[in-house]
Order: structure tokens, then sequence, then C-alpha cells
């Protein structure tokens, strides 16, 4: 019988997550541009989990045509044009929604991973 390994690189974001991510990272705080949220979810996550652009915008682009977060044209302290990124009343709901399956799911694989 071959035996197949599980694939993962140290600083993979687990598929599916990264809404959440960006969802949790908004609701906390509050209006923030892009690469402000890949920094933030950096130093949060104890420089664990980068968030590449090409992972990034997609993303975000997948949120505002859901409706869970709303992006206005601004300027930043460095004086450059950015877009901010704000959550919505929908988003809100959908990261609860988002965090209570998280914790099932991760509880779940807890409770699979106990030792005998």
């Amino acid at each position: 019988m071959a035996v197949r390994s599980i694939s993962v690189k140290p600083n993979d974001i687990p598929p599916g997550s990264l809404s959440l991510l960006i969802l949790n990272t908004l609701s906390r705080h509050g209006e923030m541009h892009g690469y402000e949220i890949a920094e933030s979810i950096l130093h949060t996550s104890g420089d664990v989990l980068q968030v590449e652009e090409g992972s990034l915008y997609p993303a975000l682009q997948r949120l505002l045509v859901q409706g869970w977060v709303s992006a206005e044209w601004g300027t930043t302290a460095g004086n450059r044009r950015a877009r901010y990124y704000r959550l919505t009343a929908a988003g809100r709901k959908q990261l609860a929604a988002g965090l209570s399956h998280f914790h099932r799911i991760y509880g779940a694989i807890t409770a699979v991973l106990q030792p005998a």
C-alpha cells in the first residue's frame, strides 16, 4: 500500500480561511486599505500568516461582490491613493456565521486528533 504525505508549506493560510481573516481584521480595526489588512494579519498571527497581493486583492473583490465589505478611495498617511475597505452589516453576519462554523470544525478536528 502506497503512503501519501500531506504537503503543507509552513506559512500557508488554510484554504477557505482568508475571507474570514479579512472580515475579522476589519471588524477589529475598522476601515483599512489592503496593505494594512495584510500587515495586520501578519502581525496578529505572530508573523506566521503572510497574505500575498495575488491572494488578498481577489479575495477583497469577492467580498465586495458578495456585499460583505464596502470600499472607497482615499489617501494614505504617506499621501498615496488607496482603496479603503470596511465591513458591512451583511459582512458582520457572515463573520459571525463563519466564526461559528470555524469553531465547530476546529473542535471536531481537535477531538479526532486527541491521543487515544
